[in-house]
């Protein structure tokens, strides 16, 4: 059953939190502040940390860099500000993903899930054909020779290659991507990143060998 470390200063959404979390079969321990919190992570060792931006002694920012000096644990940020600069902040101190407030509790749930989904494939690389995905470094690499992806094109790509051999729907790959970027993804969008991608990945990408489409229903990754 995995653990969760919510530390979150409003008392009343916390405990909200807390027990829609264990509905879903979630471990929960809670801190109102920094000194808490970081007191509970090394005790617990959770496996997911969800972390208010605006805590009762100190911020959000200072604890998840101070997990990152021991542990690439998955940090989801929730705030209730959607301020560009503190959302780029909160990436670049090593967050995971960032919710603001108010947010769906669904949608935290798949927020969650898909961190810790992309957590523990991020111990093995994932290969199809001539590429390659290194989730731990957040490397790809096609015929040996680094390529670089946006942020979007490497989710996509990432979840292709945990689901080789699967029929993916255009409904999914829209949901997963709309739940990584907080930013709802329609059929031109995917579109555009579904050629993006092959131009980068495909010898020939009007002739895809790797992401293949499935006519009427989707796509697909094959070995071969």
């Amino acid at each position: 059953m995995p653990e969760i470390l919510l530390i979150e200063d409003d008392k009343t959404l916390a405990k909200n939190l807390v027990r829609y979390l264990q509905t879903e079969g979630y471990t929960v321990h809670t801190a109102d502040g920094q000194k808490k919190g970081l007191q509970l992570f090394g005790t617990y060792h959770p496996d997911c940390v969800l972390l208010d931006v605006s805590l009762s002694d100190g911020n959000g920012f200072s604890v998840c860099s101070a997990i990152r000096q021991s542990s690439d644990v998955p940090v989801i940020f929730l705030t209730a500000s959607a301020d560009e600069n503190c959302t780029v902040a909160g990436f670049e101190m090593g967050a995971d993903d960032y919710i603001s407030k108010p947010f769906r509790p669904r949608e935290l749930i798949a927020r969650i899930q898909n961190v810790l989904r992309r957590h523990t494939s991020a111990t093995k690389l994932l290969r199809c054909q001539n590429v390659i995905i290194d989730p731990s470094r957040g490397v790809v690499l096609k015929n040996e020779n680094e390529i670089f992806l946006s942020a979007l094109e490497y989710r996509l790509l990432l979840i292709f290659f945990t689901n080789v051999g699967k029929l993916l729907t255009r409904e999914q790959l829209a949901d997963e991507l709309w739940t990584f970027s907080g930013e709802f993804v329609g059929d031109n969008t995917l579109n555009v990143y579904m050629k993006r991608l092959r131009d980068k990945i495909e010898d020939d990408p009007q002739n895809p060998s790797i992401l293949k489409t499935v006519r009427g229903m989707g796509y697909k990754a094959v070995q071969s």
